[in-house]
């Protein structure tokens, strides 16, 4: 006898981001017209502004809304009532902001262990992918991924191939995640790449250093960089905005020894 599938639960991101395009549906929203700002939308779903983000992402994804930085939420079309609302589901299973806090935990011991364990040669390797960047910035070619290359380069740095296997499976994900996709679209331009690259750049010092410390420290603050490049990009309503709700709080106490 088969087994029943159980629909996985919606998350919370996609429960508003659900409502949001229903509202759109009914009329309330018409094409053209700008959303509330993200501090109205939290406030009314009683929310932090990192699940609506994630949810004008979502719909962002599907065609529904276009986000533009400095100017606000615009609704760009009418979606279907019924349109493959399956399908959009399991596309958008884990948001941007998910992903970055599992990477922020592993990612950043993983760094600290690397500096203790970290050969000459993997030390080369990672300025070579530095320099390829500089490069490739300068050249404004975005043929190579450089940053996955980087990261793979820095866990295999630890000599375990689980940690390794482990980095690969996350950077898999974010590879076919439609979600994470759309959130790198905002984060493509010379400006950031060049704001990546320097925190890359201060990761591999520490490296050199042996500092294990300083090695989770940077590779911590890189991810908080790039979590909060996501809260930028389209936060025209608040020059103060209340950062306070995404900080993240670093978990490490003690030393490797």
């Amino acid at each position: 006898m088969d087994k029943a599938v159980v629909p996985a639960e919606k998350k919370q991101y996609q429960e508003i981001g659900e409502d949001l395009r229903a509202q759109i549906i009914h009329g309330h929203y018409p094409v053209g017209s700008r959303l509330p700002p993200e501090r109205n939308i939290a406030e009314t779903y009683g929310v932090s502004r990192t699940i609506v983000r994630e949810a004008l992402l979502m719909l962002e994804l599907q065609g529904t809304v276009d986000i533009r930085q400095g100017s606000g939420v615009y609704v760009m079309r009418i979606p279907e009532e019924h349109e493959n609302e399956e399908e959009r589901l399991l596309k958008s299973d884990v948001g941007p902001f998910e992903i970055l806090q599992a990477r922020q935990l592993l990612e950043s011991n993983i760094a600290a262990f690397a500096a203790k364990m970290a050969t000459r040669a993997d030390i080369d390797n990672l300025r070579r992918i530095i320099e390829q960047e500089q490069r490739a910035i300068a050249a404004n070619d975005n043929s190579q991924d450089n940053s996955k290359m980087f990261h793979l380069v820095l866990a295999a740095a630890t000599q375990n191939q689980m940690l390794l296997a482990t980095v690969e499976s996350v950077w898999h994900h974010m590879d076919s995640s439609p979600l994470w996709q759309q959130f790198n679209v905002h984060i493509a331009s010379r400006a950031y790449r060049l704001k990546w690259l320097g925190d890359r750049q201060t990761i591999l010092a520490a490296l050199r250093r042996r500092d294990v410390m300083g090695a989770w420290q940077a590779m911590f603050q890189h991810l908080e960089n790039v979590k909060k490049s996501l809260l930028e990009f389209s936060d025209e309503d608040a020059p103060d905005f209340d950062g306070y709700l995404f900080e993240s709080v670093p978990l490490f106490q003690g030393k490797l020894v």
